[in-house]
């Protein structure tokens, strides 16, 4: 025989407990009567310090639910704390607060515009400008007049660097709020902005102009020189460049990299500035001195001044010895093709002259007999 079952007293307990207000699992969505539920109510809809709605989470659909004049307290207690935080700096809780004010769709416009321009304060902070910009435009289209709004568009604005913009925000709100002195100091700093970068790319224009200029004088300055530019096809990679001597206001004297190359070792030295108007014989005389030991690439110490010899070698496979007591402009001016033969000079490889430099006697012969067999002569 089957005993009778005994009664299940938990689930009475949660029964009763669940008719008591305080006790309810979870409130219910409608209006009561009961004051304590509605207490309750309110307070789940106040939310947490933190920032956080309660156990009964603000929803859109709850917030249509509530009466006008309800879901306008709501917004303000959410305005109110956000503005809390906002004064302790603490821009994320702050900004939190006041979006929980949007949503609860407060219908006072004032409130909203509020609202909006606080949360646009907070996203000026954390660089939210796109956030800001949307804010701005939604307060102002609920106030065309909302000096607040115009004026955190235009540090938005600002920031991003769109300062014919903010001139643009800043006289529509001065057209009817003339005396507003941060929306005037905001447009007088992006005017300084404005004519701060039109200076710039008048300098910037102004050095572009100079450095063609500089160029087309380079240009007619080598060929005036008999110069033949051989630029390098992967882009250059020479520090140095040729230029006017900065001496020399006519810009009539060229500075040109040279290299002097030692072929019997494969080796070269650089000139970085070689003023035209200089003899080879002065930087020959302090690169190979005789009274100093000589390079240690120089294994028969045949690198000597008064016994060295300087070649030049033409486009046109030419080959000239040049003088101690020629300039470098002179050799330029002598490599000149004659009359009816091809054009002729020295390469400018990226920007440098290239000169062979050989002790005289069998190292010379036996290289000047290798460049003719190289060549087919």
């Amino acid at each position: 025989m089957a005993l009778p079952q005994a009664p299940d007293v938990d689930a009475k307990l949660e029964e009763a407990f669940n008719t008591i207000p305080l006790f309810m699992q979870s409130l219910p969505e409608d209006e009561s009567n009961n004051e304590t539920i509605t207490a309750l109510q309110s307070l789940a809809y106040e939310g947490t310090p933190d920032g956080e709605l309660g156990p009964a989470s603000l929803t859109t659909s709850n917030a249509c639910r509530l009466k006008s004049s309800r879901r306008t307290e709501i917004a303000q207690n959410f305005k109110e704390q956000g503005n809390e935080y906002y004064k302790g700096r603490r821009w994320r809780e702050a900004l939190g607060f006041y979006t929980q004010g949007v949503d609860a769709k407060p219908t006072d416009p004032a409130l909203q515009e509020a609202l909006l321009c606080n949360r646009a304060a907070c996203n000026i902070e954390l660089k939210n400008y796109g956030s800001v910009l949307r804010d701005c435009s939604k307060a102002i289209t609920l106030n065309p007049k909302a000096s607040k709004a115009y004026y955190r568009s235009g540090l938005a604005l600002f920031a991003l660097d769109r300062q014919d913009e903010v001139l643009d925000v800043c006289d529509r709100c001065l057209a009817f709020d003339s005396d507003n002195v941060s929306v005037r100091t905001l447009r007088e700093k992006a005017v300084a902005k404005l004519e701060a970068k039109a200076e710039r790319e008048r300098e910037r224009q102004e050095q572009k102009r100079k450095e063609q200029e500089e160029q087309r004088l380079l240009k007619a300055a080598f060929a005036e020189r008999n110069l033949i530019e051989m630029p390098n096809p992967d882009g250059s990679a020479n520090p140095y460049a040729p230029h006017f001597d900065p001496e020399d206001p006519s810009k009539s004297t060229l500075i040109i990299p040279v290299f002097f190359l030692y072929p019997q070792y494969a080796i070269s030295d650089v000139i970085p500035e070689f003023v035209e108007d200089t003899p080879f014989s002065l930087h020959i005389s302090s690169m190979f001195p005789p009274q100093v030991p000589p390079p240690e690439w120089d294994k028969k110490s045949e690198y000597v001044d008064g016994q060295l010899l300087v070649y030049a070698m033409t486009r046109g496979k030419r080959l000239l010895k040049v003088g101690n007591k020629k300039t470098l402009k002179d050799v330029c001016i002598a490599v000149k093709a004659k009359a009816g033969e091809p054009k002729d000079g020295l390469e400018l490889k990226d920007g440098c002259l290239t000169f062979v430099v050989l002790p005289k006697g069998d190292v010379e012969k036996n290289w000047i007999d290798e460049f003719k067999r190289e060549r087919g002569w």
